[in-house]
């Protein structure tokens, strides 16, 4: 093997490739990659194999690379876990975030608001969590709002009939609340 630097910057290397593959593999995982970065795994553990089985006369510098070749070794056993949970559909973040996607889609498609041509759900929620946090109160969740407005929709028609209607969040009591009012 070579001098003292040259293995030092190799093993610099190697820390910064693992931790570049750690951040792949996080990344594919919460659903970011789509793909699994295998030909980057396979590049790794080749170059950790050569350079385990070389010759390094630095007691520190040996320890350093048994301490990454561990660490790769951990991350593999993980790895190799979670792409199983992931086949077999039992992987939270994975599953949560598609989960996540199709129900709140559907939900804004499918609710119709009375008398308006935009869905006017998105800056009705955000005055709504606005005036929660004025009021020092937790607001409600997205899901929350709409069916409430699912709720409120047959006693908004027979109130207003087919006349386009307005929501506004109001404080009243220290408490926001939605009104609907007939727009002019």
């Amino acid at each position: 093997m070579g001098s003292r630097g040259q293995v030092t910057e190799l093993l610099n290397q190697l820390e910064k490739d693992l931790k570049e593959l750690e951040i792949a593999h996080e990344q594919y995982f919460l659903g970011i990659e789509k793909r699994v970065p295998e030909q980057q795994r396979a590049k790794f553990t080749k170059r950790i194999r050569k350079m385990v089985t070389l010759y390094i006369p630095q007691t520190d510098l040996r320890f350093r690379l048994q301490g990454i070749s561990s660490r790769f070794n951990s991350y593999c056993g993980y790895w190799d876990r979670i792409h199983r949970l992931i086949d077999e559909g039992k992987y939270e973040r994975h599953t949560s975030r598609i989960q996540r996607v199709a129900h709140t889609l559907p939900h804004e498609q499918d609710t119709p608001v009375p008398g308006s041509a935009e869905d006017p759900v998105d800056s009705l929620y955000e005055k709504l969590v606005e005036a929660h946090q004025t009021c020092k109160l937790r607001p409600p969740n997205r899901e929350q709002v709409i069916g409430f407005l699912a709720k409120q929709q047959e006693a908004i028609k027979q109130r207003f009939g087919d006349k386009p209607v307005d929501f506004v969040v109001v404080t009243e009591e220290g408490k926001p609340r939605i009104r609907v009012r007939a727009k002019n």
